[in-house]
C-alpha cells in the first residue's frame, strides 16, 4: 500500500549555526534534525541530491525511512522540509523518530473513483473541499491515499468522511464532526455548452 521504505546515510553534525549550514549546502549536504520519541533532538547532515530525489519521487511525507547515522539506524518519518524557492533544492528537513508502535499524524491524499457513476456524468462538477485529510495512523502502516467512491452521489450531494472506508488503524484527527471532503455541484454557468455556442456572436 505505502511506498517502499528507504535508507539515507547521514553524519551527526557537531557545528550548528548559519555559517556551517551555508558551508554544508555549498558542499552538497543539508542540515536536518531528528526529534521526538522522548529523546533529545539530533542534528545531522544528509546528501542534498538523495533527499531531493526522494521528495520528487512522491510519498515523501508518508513513507517511513531509516537514517543511518554513523552506523546507528533510526526509523523516522519526514515531518517538514524547506525547498529553496529559487533553485528547487532541499534546504532543511525535520524528521520525527518513530517505532513500530508509534502513531503519527500525516496528511493523507484523497483519491476519487467512479466519477462516471455519479452526478458528474450528467455535467455535475466535483468540488473538492479537502485534497488531503489529516489522520492519525500507525507509523509502520501509513496509507498512501484514501479512496472516495463517488458511485451514486448526485448533483447537490456532499460527501462526508463517514462515507469513506478508512484504512485499518487510520483515524481522522477531526473527531467532533462529520466533515465534508467534496461536494458535487451544478455546472457553474448554469448554461449547457450548446446554448452557449448558440449565444456566441458569429464571426
Amino acid at each position: 500500500m505505502s511506498h517502499a521504505s528507504y535508507e539515507l546515510k547521514a553524519e551527526a553534525r557537531e557545528r550548528v549555526g548559519k555559517g556551517s549550514s551555508r558551508e554544508l549546502r555549498r558542499n552538497g549536504f543539508i542540515p536536518a534534525v531528528i526529534y521526538g520519541d522522548k529523546q533529545a533532538p539530533m542534528s545531522i547532515t544528509l546528501n542534498t541530491n538523495e533527499v531531493t530525489k526522494r521528495i520528487h519521487a512522491g510519498g515523501f511525507m508518508t513513507t517511513v525511512a531509516t537514517i543511518d547515522v554513523n552506523g546507528q539506524k533510526i526509523q523516522v518519518l519526514p515531518k517538514d522540509y524547506q525547498l529553496d524557492p529559487v533553485r528547487d533544492f532541499t534546504m532543511h528537513v525535520d524528521f520525527l523518530r518513530v517505532s513500530a508502535d508509534s502513531e503519527v499524524t500525516v496528511d493523507v491524499p484523497v483519491h476519487f473513483i467512479n466519477e462516471e457513476k455519479s452526478g458528474i456524468k450528467i455535467g455535475g462538477v466535483l468540488n473538492i473541499v479537502r485534497h488531503t485529510v489529516e489522520m492519525l495512523v500507525p507509523a509502520n502502516d501509513i496509507p498512501e491515499f484514501i479512496t472516495v467512491d463517488l458511485d451514486g452521489f448526485k448533483i447537490g450531494d456532499s460527501i462526508h468522511i463517514s462515507h469513506v472506508t478508512l484504512p485499518k488503524g487510520a483515524q481522522p484527527t477531526i473527531t467532533d464532526r462529520d466533515f465534508t471532503i467534496a461536494t458535487i455541484v451544478a455546472p457553474a454557468a448554469g448554461v449547457s455548452e450548446d446554448e452557449e455556442e448558440a449565444a456566441a456572436p458569429t464571426e
